[in-house]
């Protein structure tokens, strides 16, 4: 049986070279066949674990986010990254609680987004909340990665000068992986990379093609997936359920 301490050592080294996919699970079904699949780590995702629990991204709330986070880990023996959102809590010193909760699930890996869930925290705050996050893997276990989270999509003025600026700070405050979710163009994601260099970079991808190749090819170490399996299963289920709905109508008509 691998050890937390092992996933969490396995994790880190994905991220000294190379390049790797990072697919996002939501359930212990998903993790288990992404694991069987030969994938070297996953991660979770909010939107999808909120999917699948009927609900709409966001609205998971700490404690079901920290139980879908002990379902993927128990489903897996590969490392876990867990999307924890803004830390369920604006106060730096809350936040630090809670990542040390998320850790208690056994993860590898956590990222904190400058999101609150209705505005941007100003930068000055979303270093000090940064910086708490480290703090509190540090004395949990210092070989637990610390994602750091620019959500630029939700501000659409951002510029993307702002994103960089705002992930070299955290990559300063101690994030050991930066993540900017639409920052696509192939320069600026080069630009992303050459400045928060050695520390690496995530890229989110929704097409599954050779855009991947193409970012690794730029330097970028890993890419997740976000929501999109979840949202390509639940359509796939929506089509076959229609059919199926459709099915009984033309029976009840017949009958």
């Amino acid at each position: 049986m691998t050890t937390t301490a092992e996933k969490r050592t396995a994790f880190r080294k994905l991220h000294e070279s190379g390049f790797f996919v990072l697919p996002n699970a939501w359930d212990a079904g998903s993790a288990a066949r992404l694991t069987k699949l030969g994938f070297k780590a996953i991660a979770s995702t909010s939107s999808g674990a909120a999917w699948g629990a009927g609900r709409d991204d966001g609205e998971l709330g700490l404690e079901a986010t920290l139980a879908n986070l002990r379902t993927l880990v128990a489903a897996t023996p590969l490392p876990v990254n867990a999307d924890f959102e803004n830390g369920f809590a604006d106060d730096p010193k809350d936040v630090a609680v809670n990542v040390a909760r998320a850790l208690d699930t056994g993860v590898a890996a956590l990222s904190i987004e400058d999101w609150s869930g209705s505005f941007m925290y100003e930068q000055g705050l979303a270093v000090e909340r940064i910086a708490a996050a480290r703090a509190a893997i540090d004395a949990v276990d210092p070989s637990a990665m610390l994602v750091g989270r620019n959500e630029n999509y939700q501000v659409p003025d951002m510029p993307v000068s702002e994103s960089i600026a705002r992930a070299v700070a955290y990559a300063e405050a101690g994030a050991d992986c930066l993540f900017v979710p639409l920052v696509l163009d192939p320069g600026a994601v080069a630009e992303l990379v050459a400045a928060v260099a050695p520390k690496p970079v995530n890229v989110v991808v929704h097409d599954y093609d050779d855009s991947i190749q193409r970012l690794a090819a730029i330097g970028v170490r890993r890419c997740s997936v976000g929501g999109s399996l979840a949202k390509r299963a639940w359509a796939a289920f929506d089509a076959a359920a229609d059919t199926l709905r459709r099915c009984e109508a033309s029976a009840s008509r017949s009958a």
